[in-house]
């Protein structure tokens, strides 16, 4: 709930309205003895009807918002107050379109809460069935743990001394299936690891197989990591996806990567695979899901915020409104949220225990040189397996394991990152990283079941499906505990079948083997590539065309359609993009802020190229085709900008001063 002055408890405020004016003040005030910084005063805009004209007047709002508490992106301080008895908010935009098809027939047999990867393939494996589907998120689509990802589909090496051996089995099988139905955003990759002992770890690795606790750390030597690598060969036999494991020696292997840790005895390299654009891969997902039919609906920024005799109680998170949905399954796929969301609905759990993973993303040419094309997959001091993964021509540098609260806000933190430091140190001992190379930061956390007094690493990323009866009327709640990027469509899969099940209809559509979105027909050798470039690319260049083709799969056919209809023209200050092609965006992507450009429908601030002269810029091609006002516009370039400083570390260059970077 929106807090109100003289109201103290409140944990944060939730949602903004059209035509507010939002000014981010330094200013100190107590709450419950604590001293809370960065406050925000909000001028909330109120009209008057009067007989033939409006009457403009302003009323101005002193919230206290702490920044800090914000548990992610879409959490951040967003505020409109009720309007008063007489009055209406002055907005720019109306309902979005999408939420505008739920609202006008508020019911259907499956609501899904929460539009992470795996609650987007869920919608997805349910509408191909011609299931009545609806995907709600309070924020963007992806915008939570989903967004938080080490950019990888991998099989889960490290997981077989967890004694994950169906996970291992399934995370191989789908990664191999993603480079084949997903081409255009899962690519093999080759992988590293840096192996510095022989025989450490042997009498060890039984232990922690039995327990799931570390005792005293003892290094993973390269006996232990054959023994691995050998079984995860055996379980990647489909025809030859990706190369099986090689060892070599120190001297060969310096000789390939010769910044690598002179200190060495050997190096193992395998194949798993990138997931170079997650955000974009699972948007293809939803689209997939939405083209089967108008019996499948999504809303974002639709929070669920209880339950009543109508079905679930959602409120429109820009304008504040609420509506209800009645639906026969509620599928709560909210990620490390799933208890909170369990609580709004009545339905109280203690499911989720997830930890949390922080990554960097670094713009150092010598580090993204020393790896040679590949990821460094590695163990650091403290047992932890760390990577360091070049990324857009860019370096990724992670990830952390800690235990989180759900109630505190979800950030890289200055000991995460000096940790990052020490562990590129550790394997590339002559090349320095410090604070000044780092363009994003970011972190997230992982659904992971609740775990007690089990270590972080050892905690299963297997998932499960809890079921109870919905309580306030009639129904079934299911409850996705865990999930990860890798298995998305398996989960989907086999929590679709429990639906069909509870619904009482057989599968039509199998989801192996299928497509997804612009991995449809994609060029896959040099020769259909040419074809591809020689059948798009001739009114926007080949060189063009093979970067859309990139950016978007064979769904660049439609993309190239718009630009060329109309003048266009490169952004001054991110040029890899054209005016109408971030209009296209915005007018077909569900874009609600400005903020969802920057992050999940475009790579530019992941790279670096967030600057204040480009969120101005974006703001001016995207406030006309989603009908904002002059106050509108100017809330989200203000919004944008405290997320990516408070969020993802990001200090935008002054307007004179930009960077152009290429996502």
């Amino acid at each position: 709930m929106a807090e109100q002055p003289g109201n103290r408890g409140s944990g944060g405020v939730q949602f903004l309205g059209d035509g507010l004016h939002r000014e981010v003040l330094q200013v100190v005030e107590l709450r419950g003895g604590e001293r809370v910084a960065g406050a925000v005063r909000l001028r909330r805009v109120v009209v008057e009807q009067h007989s033939h004209s409006l009457h403009v007047c302003a009323i101005r709002l002193n919230v206290c918002v702490e920044l800090s508490r914000c548990i992610h992106s879409h959490d951040l301080p967003i505020v409109q107050a009720p309007p008063e008895r007489g009055q209406r908010t002055v907005t720019s935009t109306q309902s979005q379109p999408a939420q505008s098809a739920i609202r006008t027939r508020p019911s259907a047999q499956v609501l899904i809460i929460g539009a992470g990867i795996n609650g987007i393939a869920t919608f997805r494996d349910l509408a191909l069935q011609g299931v009545d589907v609806v995907i709600v998120d309070k924020g963007d689509y992806v915008s939570g743990a989903s967004a938080a990802s080490s950019h990888m589909i991998h099989g889960g090496v490290r997981y077989l001394e967890n004694g994950e051996f169906r996970l291992v089995k399934e995370s191989v099988e789908e990664r191999n299936g993603l480079l084949k139905i997903a081409p255009h955003y899962v690519k093999p990759l080759k992988t590293t690891v840096p192996i510095f002992s022989t025989f450490s770890g042997v009498l060890a690795a039984p232990l922690r197989f039995l327990t799931h606790k570390q005792g005293k750390h003892q290094e993973r030597g390269a006996l232990l990591i054959k023994v691995g690598l050998s079984l995860y060969d055996s379980f990647s036999r489909d025809g030859g996806s990706v190369p099986r494991h090689e060892f070599r020696g120190a001297r060969e292997s310096l000789a390939q990567l010769p910044r690598l840790n002179p200190g060495l005895k050997y190096t193992a390299t395998y194949y798993d695979a990138a997931m170079h654009d997650p955000e974009r891969l699972a948007l293809d997902v939803l689209r997939d899901g939405l083209d089967a039919g108008p019996h499948a609906r999504s809303a974002n920024y639709t929070e669920a915020i209880g339950m009543d005799a109508d079905g679930v109680r959602l409120r429109d998170v820009v304008t504040g409104e609420e509506f209800s949905v009645a639906a026969d399954v509620v599928v709560n796929t909210s990620g490390p949220w799933t208890d909170l969301t369990n609580a709004a609905l009545g339905q109280a759990s203690e499911f989720m225990g997830g930890t949390k993973g922080s990554h960097i993303v670094v713009d150092h040419p010598e580090l993204l040189a020393a790896t040679g094309g590949r990821e460094i997959f590695f163990e650091h001091s403290d047992g932890r397996i760390v990577l360091i993964y070049p990324l857009k021509d860019r370096v990724l540098i992670g990830t952390t394991d800690l235990e989180h609260d759900m109630t505190q806000p979800i950030r890289c933190t200055e000991a995460e990152i000096d940790y990052f430091f020490d562990l590129v140190s550790h394997v590339f001992p002559d090349i320095t990283v410090d604070r000044s190379d780092i363009v994003f930061r970011f972190a997230g956390v992982r659904p992971l079941p609740r775990h007690d007094d089990e270590q972080p690493g050892f905690v299963s990323r297997d998932y499960r499906i809890e079921s109870r009866p919905l309580g306030a009327r009639p129904g079934t709640l299911l409850s996705l505990v865990g999930g990860k990027w890798t298995t998305f469509r398996a989960l989907a899969e086999n929590l679709g079948g429990d639906i069909l099940t509870l619904l009482g209809m057989p599968r039509s559509v199998s989801t192996v083997g299928l497509p997804i979105g612009g991995g449809r027909d994609f060029p896959v050798t040099d020769d259909a590539l040419q074809v591809w470039l020689a059948a798009n690319g001739d009114e926007v260049g080949r060189p063009r065309a093979a970067r859309l083709l990139a950016r978007y799969g064979t769904r660049a056919v439609q993309v190239i359609e718009h630009l060329t209809a109309g003048p266009d023209a490169p952004l001054e200050y991110a040029p890899d993009y054209t005016r109408r092609e971030i209009e296209y965006l915005a007018a077909t992507e569900s874009v609600v802020r400005l903020i969802d450009v920057l992050l999940r429908r475009t790579s530019i601030a992941f790279v670096g190229g967030a600057s204040s002269a480009l969120l101005e810029e974006l703001a001016d091609v995207v406030a006309p085709v989603l009908g904002w006002d002059g106050a509108r516009r100017a809330a989200e370039v203000g919004l944008a900008a405290s997320i990516l400083r408070e969020v993802h570390g990001v200090d935008l260059a002054p307007i004179g001063q930009e960077a152009h970077a290429t996502a």
